[in-house]
């Protein structure tokens, strides 16, 4: 077992388990107390709080509950001797993810003199963040095969944390990429989105977007995570049927005008050699 010492300014040494925990979450605590004094005590018990005060005295509720007794008692502890006692810390629902320090307090009578006396003092505790992703596709322009357009990856962070140093490459399928096939974004923030684009043409009428996601999550730690999303490119015939785009008359303007010019030169002539039997 991992023990964190909280504190070494006296002859009693107070240790607790360090231990990290999600938003919701209810983990056990154990707390050892060690009486190296040269005296023995009585009456010792440990006593935690979900309040700490501020530099002007002013109390503030910490996001946790204990669960149960928030005091214990003890053996009594002869020089030498210690013992533990376990709390039951839930952290609330909407706990803002980091580290935090839980108040505790133990109080004992000093048997040589016999005098009420107490120690005070902190121990760390971590609340972590679960990672949790969801990701979409988004096309962007007009998506017709054989022609130019962007492909969009959207990243949602539904986690309490933030993701950090995340990139993204795309391993075209169904489309030739245009732009580099790399994207670095950064960080994206818990509750927040963001996407990453690439220029491509488009080579199939179901192609998909594979790709390679890499990011650190809050407690630092490297991820990779593999993302299949298929969408939908409509060929020129298709898009013309619904109407996603009209038919060119271009070809037909042109034919009127050509039709309109030589016409206009037949009549020319035709006037012009009528002009010429009349002289």
């Amino acid at each position: 077992m991992f023990l964190m010492s909280i504190s070494f300014a006296s002859a009693l040494i107070v240790d607790a388990d360090y231990v990290t925990l999600y938003a919701g979450e209810e983990k056990t605590v154990k707390i050892n107390v060690d009486n190296n004094e040269d005296f023995d005590m009585e009456d010792v018990s440990i006593q935690l709080s979900t309040f700490i005060e501020l530099p002007g005295g002013t109390p503030i509720s910490l996001p946790f509950t204990i669960i149960g007794s928030s005091e214990k008692d003890l053996d009594d502890l002869d020089e030498d001797d210690d013992d533990s006692a376990s709390f039951k810390i839930k952290a609330s629902t909407n706990i803002i993810p980091g580290d935090y320090q839980i108040p505790y307090e133990v109080k004992y009578t000093n048997v040589d003199e016999d005098e009420k006396e107490d120690k005070k003092g902190t121990f760390g505790i971590r609340v972590s963040a679960k990672t949790e992703l969801d990701f979409g596709v988004e096309v962007r322009d007009n998506a017709i095969v054989g022609q130019e357009g962007r492909v969009s990856l959207e990243i949602i962070n539904k986690g309490l944390g933030d993701i950090k140093s995340v990139s993204v490459q795309v391993f075209p399928q169904g489309f030739e990429l245009l732009s580099k096939g790399k994207i670095f974004i950064g960080t994206v923030n818990s509750d927040d989105s963001d996407i990453a684009t690439f220029d491509v043409i488009y080579q199939d009428a179901n192609p998909t977007l594979s790709a390679k996601m890499t990011y650190k999550d809050f407690d630092n730690q490297e991820h990779t995570e593999t993302i299949n999303l298929k969408f939908k490119v409509y060929t020129r015939e298709q898009a013309l049927e619904l109407g996603i785009i009209k038919k060119s008359n271009t070809g037909v303007y042109i034919s009127v005008v050509v039709v309109l010019i030589v016409a206009w030169i037949i009549y020319r002539k035709i006037k012009k050699k009528r002009k010429n039997k009349r002289k």
